[in-house]
């Protein structure tokens, strides 16, 4: 079995029966095998896919570990089959006949790439030329962490009108329907199950990212995706568990990127004539190699505590935010939405495991021991661009995008469009 495709089930029954057999019938002919792994679901999910489908392997849990839990402990299990590749794709998703090959041609081709997955176009009669919510077309994040979709601003969508039909490099794909290499997956210990469920995805890429890999979107493989058929959009659990793993997710990775752009700073500002004759990347990073190292052990260290520092102020002022988002939800009579980001902001504090300095600077120092490498890919240190053009690569854009949405109105993917390319 090359391709492990993973359906995590919890009370999904009615979705199991329109979109399974679909989903089975198109791997037929591939070295890929669907599995279902249940989140103790209490609908007879279980019951029924051993009547109607007995042929499938079935992975059942004893309780509802939810999305990160449920998908660490059924990938855990399918190890021993050696799968090449682990598919996430959720049971109110419905597939063509010909999603999976594009994905796998695309990991096989391209070995630096942790992760792919197809457009996201919404289910619904009528809406199905647009884009779906819960990844669009891959996503980036904005200045405070806020998530978007090529296709999808806040709940704007854009129709699909091939503005998004070359394949691309993007900080996040959508867990809605993700393949992930095995060997990227194991070394990085799976999805955070402080998450539970949501950005659990974007937090996975990030470190992805971070750890030197590509992730991508394929736009030749495309799926249809309901929405909401475990928690509807507008539940104060869904908003609880956004606005919290958010926080979770700043905390992993925000003190690393921000450190790996301040060695970009000094490289681009130390030696200015590499930067601006040179497209070789490792000639950059060789400038520290020829540092004393007592010098170079300083500049990392303050690299570092500089990314730490300005990491935690960040989340401070997202916190903030916040909290002016509650007060809206107040006013306008949403006493349960305000609970909900109150509430994540206390469980954010007693879960949270913040990248220490110290990680943060071994981070650095064991990446320009091996050459840069990590430091190259992440950021894409292309010496002829402009400093301000590290938003493609580095995934986060130097504006607000709350409020560049309410500015730009109709123009928003327009400006996205031309800031991400």
């Amino acid at each position: 079995m090359k391709t492990a495709v993973v359906i995590l089930n919890w009370n999904g029954k009615d979705f199991l029966r329109t979109f399974l057999p679909g989903l089975v019938d198109s791997v037929r002919d591939m070295d890929a095998e669907v599995i279902v792994a249940d989140n103790a679901s209490e609908d007879g999910s279980t019951d029924w896919l051993r009547e109607e489908m007995p042929e499938l392997k079935l992975l059942c849990f004893d309780r509802n570990y939810g999305f990160t839990g449920g998908y660490n402990r059924a990938f855990r299990e399918l190890e021993e089959y050696g799968p090449e590749y682990f598919v996430l794709i959720n049971s109110d998703i419905e597939v063509g006949p010909d999603w999976l090959f594009p994905l796998q041609e695309w990991m096989d081709i391209h070995e630096d790439c942790a992760a792919c997955a197809p457009k996201l176009h919404s289910w619904q009669e009528g809406r199905r030329s647009y884009f779906e919510y819960a990844g669009a077309a891959g996503g980036w994040l904005d200045h405070y962490g806020y998530p978007f979709c090529r296709g999808r601003v806040m709940s704007r969508l854009e129709e699909d009108q091939g503005q998004y039909d070359d394949p691309a490099d993007v900080l996040w794909a959508t867990g809605a329907c993700l393949m992930v290499r095995s060997s990227v997956w194991k070394k990085l210990g799976g999805l955070d199950e402080r998450f539970f469920a949501h950005m659990e995805e974007i937090d996975f890429c990030w470190r992805a990212r971070l750890d030197g890999w590509r992730v991508n979107v394929v736009p030749r493989s495309v799926v249809f995706h309901v929405g909401g058929g475990t928690l509807p959009q507008d539940s104060p659990f869904k908003l609880y568990l956004n606005y919290r793993n958010n926080l979770l997710m700043l905390g992993n990775n925000l003190a690393p990127t921000l450190a790996f752009n301040n060695i970009y700073d000094v490289l681009a500002g130390t030696a200015p004539e590499i930067a601006s004759s040179s497209d070789d990347l490792k000639s950059c990073l060789d400038v520290l190699d020829e540092m004393d190292g007592a010098f170079r052990d300083k500049l990392v260290s303050a690299c570092a505590a500089d990314a730490c520092r300005r990491a935690k102020f960040r989340i401070f002022r997202r916190m903030v935010l916040d909290v002016m988002a509650s007060m809206v939800y107040l006013l306008k009579g949403k006493g349960s939405y305000f609970k909900s980001v109150w509430k994540a902001h206390r469980d954010y504090r007693e879960l949270k495991r913040s990248c220490g300095c110290d990680e943060v600077e071994a981070l650095l120092e064991r990446d320009l021991d091996s050459g840069g490498s990590i430091a190259a890919r992440l950021l894409d240190i292309d010496l002829n661009r402009k400093m301000g053009d590290r938003v493609k690569v580095r995934g986060i854009l130097d504006e607000y995008i709350i409020l560049l949405n309410c500015i730009l109105r109709d123009g928003i993917f327009d400006y996205l469009k031309e800031k991400t390319k």
